[in-house]
C-alpha cells in the first residue's frame, strides 16, 4: 500500500518540504516506511531506523529530518517505522518488524539494493547492527534484503551491559520483556559479534544517556575477532549526531558517500578538526 505523503498520520505535515513516498509493509499502523528519493540516480538505499529507547513515544518523526537530507545528497533513504514497547511490539516483534520493513525495499520500484546501509540512533542502532546480522538466524534466514553496512549513531551495542548501567531507566528489561529474561544471541549486537559487513560506530564524548563505552567495546571486540569496525568519536551529546547541521552528521554523511562505492574498512578517512577515529 502507498500514500504520496507521510503526511496520512499528521505528524510534522505541514513541515514537509521534501515529501516521501509512504508504504506499508505490514497491517499494523506501525508498520509503514517513508522513502525520500533523490533526484536522477541513487548512490544507494539509507535505511533511517530511529531511536527512543524502543518506547512507543518516539516515532519516525525523529528520522525525517535525517532521511530528507540524504535524499537531498543523492541517497534514496527509507524512515522506517516499527512496534514498539507500547504499541505492540518489543523484543522479537520489534526485531521481525525491522527485518520485514527492509525486506519490503526488494517490492518498491526503481531501487537499486546492492548498497543498503542501516543507520540507526540509539536503539535504533542496536536494530541497525541487528539488521545486518539477521539472516544467519533461522527466524530471519528467508529475509530477502541484505545489509551491506551499518552506521550506528550513540548506538546500545551490548544489551547486557546496559541493562546492568540501567540505562534509560531500564529501557533494555523493558524491551526484552523483564529483567529475568535472557539477553540471548539474536537479541544483542555484542553477542552476534563478528558481523560479515562493515561497522562504523559514530559516538560523542558527552553523551550520558549511552555512553562512549558501548561503541569503544564493541569496535575492540568486533576488530579483536578479526571484523570490520571502527569507532568515529567526537564533541557532543546523544543527539548531536542526529542533528543534520552538526559536524558528527557530516562525517556520518562522508561516510555513507564511501560505503556507496568503497565496501571496506575505511580506516584512513580524514575528517574535521576535533573527531577522533580508531
Amino acid at each position: 500500500m502507498k500514500t504520496s505523503s507521510a503526511g496520512q498520520d499528521g505528524e510534522g505535515a505541514a513541515l514537509e518540504s521534501w515529501p516521501p513516498e509512504r508504504h506499508a509493509y505490514g497491517t499494523d499502523p506501525a508498520q509503514y516506511g517513508e522513502l525520500y528519493r533523490p533526484v536522477g540516480r541513487p548512490r544507494g538505499v539509507a535505511v533511517v531506523i530511529h531511536g527512543g529507547f524502543w518506547r512507543a513515544k518516539y516515532t519516525a518523526l525523529l528520522g525525517r529530518p535525517l532521511a530528507r537530507d540524504l535524499a537531498e545528497h543523492g541517497w534514496a533513504a527509507w524512515n522506517l517505522e516499527y512496534r514498539r514497547v507500547g504499541n505492540g511490539g518489543g523484543h522479537l516483534t520489534t526485531l521481525d518488524d525491522v527485518s520485514a520493513g527492509i525486506d519490503h525495499l526488494a517490492v518498491l520500484e526503481n531501487l537499486d539494493l546492492s548498497t543498503v546501509v542501516t543507520i540507526g540512533h540509539s536503539a535504533g542502532g542496536h536494530l541497525a547492527t541487528f539488521a545486518a546480522g539477521r539472516q544467519r538466524y533461522q527466524r530471519w534466514s528467508t529475509s530477502k534484503v541484505s545489509v551491506t553496512a551499518v552506521i550506528a549513531q550513540a548506538a546500545v551495542m551490548d544489551l547486557v551491559a546496559a541493562r546492568r548501567a540501567a540505562l534509560g531507566n531500564g529501557a533494555v528489561d523493558n524491551y526484552v520483556g523483564g529483567p529475568d529474561v535472557p539477553i540471548n544471541v539474536e537479541t544483542d549486537p555484542y553477542q552476534q559479534i563478528p558481523l560479515p559487513v562493515p561497522v562504523w560506530c559514530i559516538h560523542g564524548w558527552g553523551d550520558h544517556e549511552v555512553p562512549v563505552a558501548q561503541s569503544l567495546s564493541y569496535v575492540q571486540q568486533a576488530r579483536g575477532q578479526g571484523a570490520r569496525a571502527n569507532l568515529v568519536a567526537l564533541d557532543g551529546d546523544h543527539f548531536t549526531v542526529v542533528d543534520p547541521d552538526s559536524v558528527a552528521w557530516a562525517v556520518t554523511r562522508q561516510l555513507l558517500d564511501s560505503l556507496s562505492t568503497v565496501p571496506n574498512d575505511q580506516s584512513h578517512l580524514a575528517g574535521p578538526a576535533g573527531e577522533h577515529i580508531r
